[in-house]
């Protein structure tokens, strides 16, 4: 009897710490696959956390770069607007200028038709004129002269050259004549206009005339106020 009481006890002790043996196996198993769960679980978050950085980082460079662009346009915008006033405010001051130019222009004018009045008062008044001798004096009779101008580039070149061809007809000059005198007119910084006519050309006319307009002239007024 108390053999099979101990055999009893025996086995009794031996399914005992079978069942330890096989419930630290599974507890050492589930702990084994519970690791790797977790690893794997830390890798997948990991993985996840480098899309998700690459992600942030490539919306941050796009949107950086759209900033770029916009910035950029919005520069150029600017840029254009400046250039488009500039250009506005040039325009403006160019014809103010040539305003300015253009009533300079009608005033001269107006004293040119004046002085031209003047003159051809003078040619009437010395042409009219009686001339009385003694019946017994021989006279040769010769046309009334007026004395030349001079020109010195600080007074009006339309004035001065309108009053230089009344002279020039009550005169009678000649071309070659008319050209010396313009020549002989000139004085001071407006003798510089010559500079350049071969001395062979300073009797012709029309050299010495267009040398003369294109130096003094109206079409030089305005490019100087444009400069």
């Amino acid at each position: 009897m108390k053999i099979s009481v101990e055999k009893g006890q025996e086995e009794m002790k031996d399914r005992m710490e079978k069942g330890q043996e096989e419930m630290k196996d599974r507890m050492e198993k589930g702990q084994e696959e519970m690791k790797d769960r977790m690893e794997k679980g830390q890798e997948e978050m990991n993985k996840g956390q480098v899309e998700m950085k690459a992600g942030l980082e490539k919306r941050m460079e796009q949107g950086l770069a759209e900033m770029k662009k916009e910035k950029i346009e919005e520069d150029v915008q600017s840029v254009k607007r400046e250039i488009g006033e500039v250009k506005g405010e040039v325009q403006r001051q160019i014809e103010e200028v040539e305003d300015k130019v253009q009533g300079k222009m009608e005033e001269v004018e107006e004293k040119v038709q004046v002085k031209i009045g003047d003159l051809e008062k003078r040619l009437s008044e010395l042409e009219d004129r009686p001339i009385n001798f003694p019946a017994n004096l021989e006279f040769t009779y010769s046309r009334p002269t007026v004395k030349s101008l001079t020109f010195d580039a600080q007074t009006s070149w339309t004035v001065f050259k309108t009053q230089f061809d009344v002279v020039s007809s009550v005169n009678g000059w000649t071309d070659r004549v008319k050209a010396s005198q313009f020549v002989a007119s000139l004085r001071g910084s407006a003798v510089e206009g010559l500079r350049g006519i071969p001395v062979a050309k300073l009797t012709d006319l029309t050299t010495i005339e267009k040398t003369l307009e294109s130096r003094f002239g109206h079409g030089h007024l305005i490019q100087f106020y444009r400069t």
